[in-house]
């Protein structure tokens, strides 16, 4: 049997990355973040119903620079796997297949994730007054 000249799958050197493939990693990614963050979720929940000691321990472990820092992004994974899922929605009911339509989409799930991620912080951080 000939061997063939034509390469099997696209090769790095005529690879060229963009935006659709990058929101789509870091939407598996989220994803991914949020099932370990449910880990979290359901720590707390149980130094909740563990009584006054056990919940302590769970707030200096949520409360410590790095707690607040997994927190955070925690916030940010959940926000941006939202308005990624909602452009998702839109496409599967064959809207925003454009290529502006595509890249203003993206950019909206993004700098939303991030403009609500600073906004809920800044919320938390002020205690709900602002």
């Amino acid at each position: 049997m000939p061997a063939r000249s034509r390469p099997l799958s696209p090769h790095l050197d005529i690879y060229r990355w963009q935006m659709g493939n990058t929101l789509s990693i870091l939407h598996r990614a989220t994803g991914v973040a949020l099932a370990f963050g449910l880990i979290a979720l359901a720590f707390w929940l149980i130094s909740l119903a563990g009584g006054e000691e056990s919940y302590q321990t769970a707030y200096r472990v949520f409360a410590s620079p790095l707690g607040m820092l997994f927190l955070a992004a925690w916030s940010f994974a959940f926000f941006y796997h939202l308005f990624n899922g909602i452009r998702h929605l839109f496409w599967d009911v064959g809207w925003g297949f454009e290529r502006r339509q595509r890249i203003a989409s993206g950019w909206f799930a993004v700098i939303g994730a991030f403009a609500s991620t600073a906004a809920l912080w800044v919320l938390l951080w002020h205690g709900g007054r602002l």
